[in-house]
C-alpha cells in the first residue's frame, strides 16, 4: 500500500490562548504556526508527494499550502470533510481551563469511547470516519501511483491521535497516551497484513529516505538495519 504522512496544522491564535476552536471558521495560523508549517514543508521538500488531502478548515488549508509551496512538482490538494476537526458541540469556543471543570472532562481523559460531546459527535464516531477516510485515500493513491506513493493528510490533533491509535491496534480509550504537537509529522504505511507506524509526533529530522525506500508490510525480525542514510 501507499504511505501516508499525517501532519497536524501549525499553531493557531486559538491554540495560543487555550481556546477550543473546534469547527469554528476564521481560526488562522499565528506567526509561530506559519513558521512551524513552513519547517514541515522544508522537511517534506525532498519527498515527491503524490498529493495532499486536508481538512477544510482554514488552519489546515494554510498548513497544506505551505507544504505544497515547497514541493518541486505540483501535487494536487483535496479538501475532505471527513478529516475535519471533531464536532465538540457546546464545548466549542470555550477555554480548556473552563472545560476542565466539566463532569465530562475526566471521561474524555480516561474513557474516550464513551464520550458524546453535548450537541456534538462521539469520539468513537470521530475515529471511525477519519480512519475510513485515510484508508480510502490511501487505497486511491496506491491505485493511481503504485505502492511507492507517499501522500500527506493535514488534519487536527484528536483526529490524528485517533488514526494512530487505530494503526497501533490500541483501544480508543488509550489514545490520550499519544501526543501530537502543532505541525508534527507522523508516518503510517498500511501493509497487506497490518499497518506499520514509522514515526509519531516528529518536528525535526531528515525525511528524504521516504523517496528511496519502498516500505514493506513485513516487520524485520530483530529490528532490521533502519532506513537508508540521506
Amino acid at each position: 500500500m501507499a504511505t501516508v504522512i499525517l501532519v497536524r496544522h501549525g499553531r493557531t491564535t486559538a491554540n495560543a490562548t487555550g481556546l477550543l476552536a473546534g469547527r469554528a471558521e476564521g481560526v488562522d495560523l499565528d506567526q509561530i504556526g506559519r513558521d512551524q508549517a513552513a519547517l514541515t514543508g522544508d522537511r517534506l521538500a525532498a519527498v515527491p508527494l503524490a498529493g495532499v488531502v486536508s481538512s477544510p478548515l482554514e488552519r489546515c488549508q494554510q498548513s497544506a499550502q505551505l507544504i505544497l509551496d515547497r514541493q518541486a512538482g505540483t501535487p494536487n490538494m483535496l479538501a475532505d470533510p471527513a478529516l475535519i476537526e471533531c464536532d465538540y458541540g457546546q464545548w466549542q469556543g470555550r477555554t480548556l481551563r473552563d472545560l476542565a471543570t466539566e463532569d465530562l472532562w475526566p471521561v474524555v481523559q480516561s474513557q474516550p469511547s464513551a464520550v458524546v460531546f453535548p450537541g456534538g459527535e462521539s469520539m468513537a464516531g470521530m475515529q471511525a470516519r477519519s480512519v475510513a477516510a485515510i484508508r480510502r485515500h490511501d487505497a486511491a493513491f496506491e491505485a493511481e501511483y503504485g505502492p511507492e506513493a507517499v501522500w500527506v493528510a493535514v488534519s487536527h490533533g484528536d483526529i490524528i491521535k485517533a488514526i494512530l491509535a487505530d494503526a497501533f491496534g490500541m483501544h480508543l480509550d488509550l489514545f490520550q497516551r499519544i501526543n501530537i504537537g502543532p505541525a508534527s509529522v507522523s508516518i503510517v504505511h498500511y501493509g497487506v497484513s497490518r499497518p506499520t507506524v514509522y514515526a509519531t509526533n516528529t518536528n525535526a529530522g531528515d525525511l528524504s529516505w521516504l523517496s528511496k525506500d519502498i516500505l514493506s508490510g513485513d516487520a524485520p525480525v530483530g529490528g532490521g538495519a533502519g532506513q537508508k542514510a540521506p
